[in-house]
């Protein structure tokens, strides 16, 4: 199912991280160990308004399974497959943006001399 997930609504990053450190390492068991972990957390800590308006939005959409999805949320909250998911996604999303800034840095590195003093 596809969601509306905005990366930066109060999902810390940090912890987020875990789990896109262990998607970056390939270990599907990894990461599944890790979204496991920390998703409760995540839950109390802001994860439960961004999950919830989401799929509530998708149902309204008529996506596929997001009623499914919304019912398993609401049953089983921090600890649900649904919320699982949803966490694993953000750190995808976590990590390709790490890998994009990355990239840019390298690019930048040789340049910022050349920029102003008050600019960097």
């Amino acid at each position: 199912m596809r969601l509306d997930l905005d990366l930066d609504a109060s999902i810390c990053h940090a912890c987020l991280s875990f789990v896109s450190v262990a998607l970056d390492g390939g270990d599907e068991a990894e990461v599944a160990r890790q979204a496991r972990r920390i998703t409760p957390d995540l839950w109390e800590e802001g994860l439960a308004h961004l999950a919830l308006g989401s799929v509530r939005r998708a149902c309204e959409l008529g996506v596929l399974d997001a009623h499914a999805a919304l019912d398993d949320l609401e049953q089983n909250a921090g600890r649900s497959h649904t919320a699982r998911a949803i966490v694993s996604r953000l750190a995808e999303m976590l990590s390709r943006r790490t890998r994009a800034e990355m990239r840019l840095e390298v690019f930048a590195r040789d340049r910022l001399p050349l920029a102003p003093p008050e600019l960097n």
